[in-house]
């Protein structure tokens, strides 16, 4: 072969070779990455070729799926009573993707899971239509529906419901809402609803019970007040405080002030929750100190995020404060805030004799088959309160329910522990306030089967008229008859 043959003989196999290495590479170093690529036509194909599998709430579907007409993407996802569970199950859109469980869960729903390739590979043999699987969340539809009615006229809020024994939620509701199916679709309606959702100033995309914080006002009284018995600055709910009326706060000429005539001066822990005392528990908080309350605070869940398997916002109690901080956060204001989900944590540690279990709403994954292939076991997070002290502050929580602030959550036949907050919102408070209230209901047998946690900003209530006991309280009250009566 002569010299010029030769060298195009030898180029010729290397072009030869680098197609084989680059096809090589795209089929196995670069397959998956193509597969899961957005940009891919077949991925959106595939995913939409068969109906999703269902999300679950108390062992009936609460999602679907129906045939489209004149696209590739032959069925899109529905939702029954979409605006009530989207705040829970997120969105499923063949346009802009999916959120929350439905984002989360996608490979269980499609059926794309590594855990049900046995399940495909049959399936493939015998030509069998590919199947999704299912989620089984751990709501309770009772609770969800008291939740979102007794919000949804109210402007925008948040409510979440915890079994405290188990941390299984049971209800999280978020408004103003919105309906996934509404732009499940890939056509242009689909887009133009999205947009606008997207685009409202009122967030009703965003699900409040995790992903806004909130100062929880005179709510977080219990974390100070634990706190307080936690480090032994106090050792029972009727201890006098030593408290001065006026209080000045370390370090200012500043007093810190009281709502109302209240009887505050000296007040016990008992009284001073029952009146919602600012100078007793902006006294603990400056006398316990920074370290001491962030410590109490963080076994609560505070400045970490959390998971159920939606990702929540993290909470905040600020580190290196000085003392007249510390005293206001100690109430709630300051830098300190909070999701509605944490707040429930906290008010569940409490009710749970001092264990704060792991939030989660996803008890079961199934196969098409409804062959469990996980299961969620309850895990406990953290010990906020020895058993002692989450019984004394139990007590000095029925009382604001019996005959304090908090008497809108009364249910009879069983006891009811709470504790309201109107949290002060804008520069210098010039925006109406948030209303705030925490509860835990307890049966004739000592447990306690459910704890809330409701925050409501309604922009329509007169200023004067917006309270947590008015306002969040009822809703609160719904939300635990529900649970209760599913108990029944």
């Amino acid at each position: 072969m002569n010299k010029p043959l030769r060298r195009i003989a030898i180029f010729c196999g290397l072009l030869v070779l680098a197609l084989l290495i680059r096809d090589n590479w795209l089929q196995y170093a670069q397959a998956d990455k193509l597969q899961s690529d957005k940009q891919n036509p077949r991925v959106a194909i595939e995913r939409y070729a068969q109906p999703r599998g269902d999300i679950i709430v108390d062992g009936k579907s609460i999602t679907g799926s129906v045939a489209t007409d004149g696209t590739d993407l032959k069925y899109k996802r529905t939702w029954k009573d979409g605006p009530m569970w989207a705040p829970v199950t997120g969105y499923a859109s063949q346009l802009v993707g999916a959120s929350q469980i439905e984002s989360i869960e996608d490979g269980i729903l499609t059926g794309n899971d590594d855990r049900l390739f046995f399940r495909r590979t049959m399936d493939m043999i015998t030509g069998k239509k590919k199947e999704g699987g299912n989620v089984v969340t751990t709501l309770n539809a009772a609770a969800q529906k008291a939740a979102y009615d007794g919000l949804k006229n109210r402007g925008k809020g948040a409510a979440v419901a915890i079994d405290p024994k188990t941390g299984a939620i049971l209800a999280m509701a978020s408004t103003p809402s919105y309906d996934p199916s509404s732009f499940a679709g890939i056509l242009q309606k689909d887009g133009d609803t999205f947009g606008k959702l997207d685009k409202n100033k009122d967030k009703p995309l965003t699900n409040r019970a995790l992903r806004e914080t909130y100062p929880p006002g005179s709510t977080f009284k219990i974390v100070t007040a634990a706190a307080a018995l936690e480090h032994g600055l106090y050792k029972g709910a009727d201890e006098d405080t030593k408290t001065p009326l006026p209080w000045t706060m370390p370090g200012t000429t500043t007093e810190l002030k009281n709502e109302g005539n209240i009887p505050c001066k000296n007040a016990t822990l008992r009284v001073a929750l029952r009146y919602s005392c600012n100078t007793v528990f902006g006294k603990v908080g400056a006398d316990l100190g920074n370290d001491k309350m962030l410590e109490t605070a963080e076994k609560f869940g505070f400045n970490k995020e959390q998971f159920t398997p939606v990702r929540s916002n993290a909470s905040v109690f600020s580190d290196k404060m000085n003392t007249s901080q510390t005293a206001l956060s100690s109430i709630g204001q300051y830098n300190t805030a909070a999701t509605p989900l944490q707040m429930a944590m906290v008010a569940s540690a409490v009710a749970n004799d001092g264990k704060l279990m792991e939030p989660y709403m996803v008890s079961d994954l199934q196969a098409p088959s409804l062959d469990t292939i996980e299961q969620h076991t309850p895990k406990e997070m953290s010990r906020p309160l020895s058993q002692k002290n989450a019984q004394i502050l139990q007590s000095m929580m029925e009382t604001v329910v019996s005959e304090g602030t908090g008497t809108n959550a009364q249910i009879p036949g069983y006891t009811v522990g709470g504790k309201t907050g109107t949290a002060q919102h804008g520069l210098n408070n010039s925006e109406k306030p948030y209303a705030w209230f925490l509860s835990y209901a307890k049966a004739k047998d000592g447990s306690s089967p459910v704890a809330v946690a409701v925050v409501v900003e309604d922009g329509s209530a007169n200023r004067d008229d917006i309270s947590g006991g008015g306002l969040a309280a009822p809703i609160a009250k719904s939300v635990m008859e529900a649970v209760l009566n599913s108990k029944k």
